[in-house]
């Protein structure tokens, strides 16, 4: 498996691409680019980064005055920014042995069961 691969992968995905479908995906990118012995820890900064990446396009995006000195590309980008958290989420699933879709369902069901005023 290369990177070749993981661009066939993608062309295949549509808006019926499973959940597990991408998880699958996830897990063969990561032993494909070595990012296998990335710790919880590693993962959860790289996820924290890149959400303050994407409270940045935010800010871009909605007009906020920002640090204009830099010679940065001021092209809003939060798609993107959304698109690296997630595979950031998935990354921690996957080291955590944790079955996203499971999880999801599981907190649902206590959050149905909740009282939200």
């Amino acid at each position: 498996m290369n990177n070749n691969y993981l661009k066939e992968q993608l062309s295949k995905f549509n808006e019926s691409t499973s959940l597990k479908d991408l998880q699958k995906y996830i897990n063969d990118m990561i032993e494909i680019r070595k990012f296998d012995r990335q710790t919880p820890q590693d993962i959860m900064l790289f996820l924290t980064e890149e959400m303050g990446e994407l409270a940045k396009e935010i800010k871009k995006s909605e007009k906020y005055k920002i640090d204009t000195s830099k010679k940065e590309n001021n092209e809003i980008d939060v798609a993107g920014e959304i698109a690296d958290i997630f595979i950031y989420l998935l990354s921690m699933c996957r080291v955590m042995n944790i079955n996203l879709l499971e999880a999801f369902k599981n907190k649902e069901e206590r959050n149905c069961d909740r009282e939200w005023k």
